[in-house]
């Protein structure tokens, strides 16, 4: 990518930040960098209702088409928005999952009626969506779904139990990938369907994480019931479809993501500073490998969003940035604690939570769990091999 900026690119970094100093007003302005990956520093509610209000200037769609409610900005601008979004402090995003994952699904897979009916009110914030991907038996191990989908007259019948499904108690929507053709097995007989959640048929169980927080959530299906017409792509066909999502899980929006990263290393140096440890060579060393890493980390990620620009569905050399970072920031959030070193084990005082952490003791904690959700390290050590590098694929037990 070329990253000098056109004229009327530096006019939208330009209306970008002038929105956001004149929405970032008010009890608005005390959500300047909080929230964000593992904090729970702003409730839910709050956080959705800015969702809202990045819909209603236009912000939520950014990358989608204009006849669909849509900015149709380009890659550059995409990443102009993001950058400038986290330069400004604004609010760490909820996992919108509608806006980052199920809409540009639709809109490589889904027919022309389901993005017209789904497109719009994700885009103005209206209908919120959530990920029935893994199971207790099938977490990065997908292929291992054995939640069942049986079509009954106009509607598929859905039995079945997903996990870590996050911000499940305030979706409207899921899209969950059910076993639709008995006696099938691994990738062969998976369809891709899309599940409303008011319903009887659908109990939520939230999951307590070490932070304290309650994100995610067991969800259990007991003959929930949805439309015949609501399979992304063919029925039978779903494993294409779902990693066609993950794809779209590692796309422009990590960009803020990394800016956020660059915002916890800039306050982890003038910690290191204030308190005499930047002075140790050892610390001295692993903050300047952590500098040179978040380079790394964002030029490589310019670098495969050139497939997006392209027009194509992100392919398995996504997995080398989501490798990437999440070990660079599980190895951030072990040096964070380094930095502090016997402090790091106490809570803030004063606090009147149960079990208080601060925002480092968070990332920290929250960090642990990267190299986890959204492919485990094993998984994305293999797709690169098989998939990028080419070799041959790992025996089967």
């Amino acid at each position: 990518m070329d990253f000098t900026l056109t004229p009327s690119e530096r006019e939208f970094r330009d209306e970008v930040r002038t929105w956001l100093e004149e929405h970032l007003v008010g009890e608005l302005a005390d959500l300047r960098g909080r929230g964000g990956t593992g904090q729970e520093d702003i409730e839910p509610a709050v956080l959705i209702e800015w969702e809202r209000e990045l819909a209603r200037g236009g912000w939520l769609g950014i990358d989608y088409p204009s006849e669909l409610g849509g900015r149709a900005c380009t890659l550059g601008e995409q990443v102009i928005f993001h950058e400038t979004y986290v330069e400004a402090r604004a609010p760490g995003r909820m996992p919108n999952m509608g806006v980052t994952l199920l809409g540009p699904t639709l809109l490589a897979y889904g027919t022309a009626e389901q993005q017209r009916r789904f497109v719009p009110p994700i885009l103005r914030g209206d209908e919120l969506w959530c990920q029935g991907y893994s199971e207790p038996d099938a977490g990065s191990d997908l292929a291992n779904v054995s939640t069942r989908a049986v079509l009954d007259g106009q509607s598929w019948v859905i039995t079945g139990q997903k996990i870590w499904t996050s911000l499940a108690q305030y979706a409207d929507w899921c899209f969950v990938v059910a076993r639709t053709e008995p006696g099938s097995s691994r990738h062969a007989g998976l369809s891709y369907i899309l599940v409303p959640m008011n319903q009887p048929g659908i109990e939520i169980r939230p999951i307590v994480q070490i932070t304290g927080g309650i994100e995610f959530n067991e969800l259990f299906f007991d003959d929930a019931r949805t439309d015949a017409d609501l399979v992304v792509g063919e029925p039978g066909a779903g494993w294409g479809v779902a990693m066609g999502t993950l794809g779209f899980e590692r796309g422009a929006s990590t960009l803020g993501q990394q800016l956020s990263f660059r915002h916890e290393l800039d306050a982890l140096v003038d910690e290191a500073r204030a308190n005499g440890t930047a002075g140790d060579p050892c610390i001295r060393q692993l903050l300047a490998r952590a500098h040179a890493e978040l380079e790394i980390m964002r030029y490589n990620n310019m670098r495969m969003l050139t497939v997006v620009d392209a027009g194509g569905v992100p392919g398995p050399e996504m997995s080398i940035g989501k490798l990437y970072w999440s070990n660079w920031h599980r190895r951030l959030g072990e040096l964070m604690m380094q930095v502090r070193g016997v402090a790091a084990t106490v809570g803030p005082a004063g606090s009147d939570e149960q079990y208080p952490l601060d925002r480092q003791q968070r990332t920290f904690l929250y960090s642990r769990a990267h190299t986890i959700y959204a492919g485990s390290n094993e998984v994305q050590r293999n797709v690169i091999g098989e998939r990028v590098l080419g070799l041959p694929r790992e025996p089967s037990r």
